[in-house]
């Protein structure tokens, strides 16, 4: 069982590049698969989620060259690999998505995933799958494996999400290319467009506005593109909350893709009086990048909605840490989705705080942090969720002793120098088997 063990106080300093998007490059992987030609991936993350869709690609019949720094794909028909099992490990967001992508073969196959992908709800997928016409099903409680069997004509519909999900939207993007008309999905609220953005620079016409995306059945993928993939805003999120909360912090990250939907971290760090700047902004192959500089301070409590909820949904841990050590009270509400991540976030924030001191109250769909805190030391479950582990990693900064974060081990599916890049950063942090 890995797990951090992180020494009091401290400050962040220092010019750093975070490890590349996690959903940019899951994106890239799948996407490109399934053009004619082929698509050079630069600076993919190579962590265990993302090679997980490497591989399913790769035994899905895609052709699929490595080299340093690179990962090129496409030029391959895909299909069920042998034996139909597509391992989605510990992947939910290859796992959905690969929904839309199995919907359109007329092959049977079957997804399957880890102890914890295996626990996580897959009916929001397979619901509007079905009612395009695939042969889709879930477990009967509607978690997987999820398999696909022969099916006659998808056929595209308009559909209501009714909570914000790029990941559903994108499954039904994804099926829509294969579909007879037009798939359109609707959004209560604006989340992550990666796969829109995608899709455009493949050739495919996606109509899109702020709260819906549509594709027209029989769309081909150009490929023969160079894609390079931005630092993760969600990994950067850990040392941009750090640094505002700890004063004589000052830190600058580079090449972070600010896209519209992951933007919600800054917009909430502002909100709590961070000094956030946002500098030399490009972009890369269609996503918007910029570097991000720093500097801590004194932050105060707010009031987040769940408006704000889809575009801070992975940085919310993170977020809830800062808050337990600001000014005043913090109350965060229509964040159910959290209870259906990698583990249930919102048990494990308010556990985790509560366990270095803090005083928070759980409720259905969030919580409520009363700041001004200095956490003590003590032991954290991470529950084997990559971002409960960073986050209360992080919490030594405002400690007044040392804190264990207990398995620790999918630090690796998003973030696998978290421990390098923190202790270049000047986290007093060790990695223990």
């Amino acid at each position: 069982m890995k797990k951090h063990i992180v020494a009091p106080g401290g400050e962040l300093k220092g010019e750093f590049r975070v490890e590349s998007d996690k959903s940019v490059t899951h994106r890239a992987f799948l996407i490109s698969s399934l053009a004619a030609e082929p698509t050079r991936i630069i600076n993919p993350l190579r962590g265990a989620d993302t090679m997980a869709t490497l591989q399913a690609v790769r035994d899905c019949g895609a052709n699929v060259v490595e080299d340093e720094g690179a990962v090129t794909v496409g030029g391959g028909e895909l299909h069920p690999p042998a034996g139909g099992e597509v391992d989605c490990g510990n992947a939910g967001t290859l796992m959905r998505l690969f929904c839309g992508v199995a919907s359109g073969w007329n092959v049977p196959c079957r997804l399957t995933g880890d102890e914890s992908l295996s626990s996580r709800p897959m009916r929001r997928v397979v619901n509007p799958l079905l009612k395009m016409g695939a042969n889709i099903s879930a477990t009967p409680e509607g978690t997987p494996p999820v398999v696909v069997g022969k099916q006659q004509t998808l056929a595209g519909i308009a559909h209501d999400t009714g909570i914000a999900s790029a990941q559903v939207k994108s499954a039904l993007l994804l099926a829509g290319l294969r579909a007879k008309g037009e798939t359109c999905v609707r959004e209560p609220a604006p989340s992550r467009d990666h796969t829109e953005r995608m899709l455009q620079a493949f050739g495919v016409n996606v109509r899109r506005g702020e709260l819906f995306a549509a594709v027209e059945g029989g769309a081909k993928l150009r490929g023969g593109l160079e894609l390079q993939v931005p630092a993760d805003m969600s990994s950067a999120a850990f040392f941009m909350a750090a640094a505002a909360m700890t004063p004589g912090s000052d830190v600058l990250l580079t090449e972070v893709g600010v896209n519209p939907g992951r933007f919600g971290v800054v917009e909430i760090l502002r909100q709590m009086g961070a000094d956030v700047d946002i500098l030399n902004a490009r972009d890369f192959g269609g996503e918007p990048v910029a570097d991000i500089r720093v500097f801590g301070g004194e932050l105060h409590g707010l009031q987040i909605g769940a408006e704000q909820v889809p575009s801070a949904v992975d940085d919310l841990p993170m977020l809830m840490v800062a808050a337990a050590s600001a000014e005043g009270e913090t109350t965060l509400s229509g964040a159910g989705e959290l209870r259906h991540k990698e583990s249930d976030r919102l048990l494990a924030v308010a556990d985790g705080l509560q366990a270095l001191g803090a005083q928070c109250e759980l409720r259905e769909d969030g919580l409520t942090i009363r700041g001004g805190a200095t956490f003590t030391g003590g032991e954290v479950n991470a529950r084997g969720d990559h971002r409960i582990a960073m986050a209360f990693s992080m919490a030594a900064l405002k400690a007044d002793g040392e804190i264990t974060i207990n398995n620790c081990e999918n630090v690796q599916t998003s973030f696998p120098s978290f421990v390098e890049t923190a202790q270049e950063a000047g986290l007093r942090i060790t990695a223990v088997e």
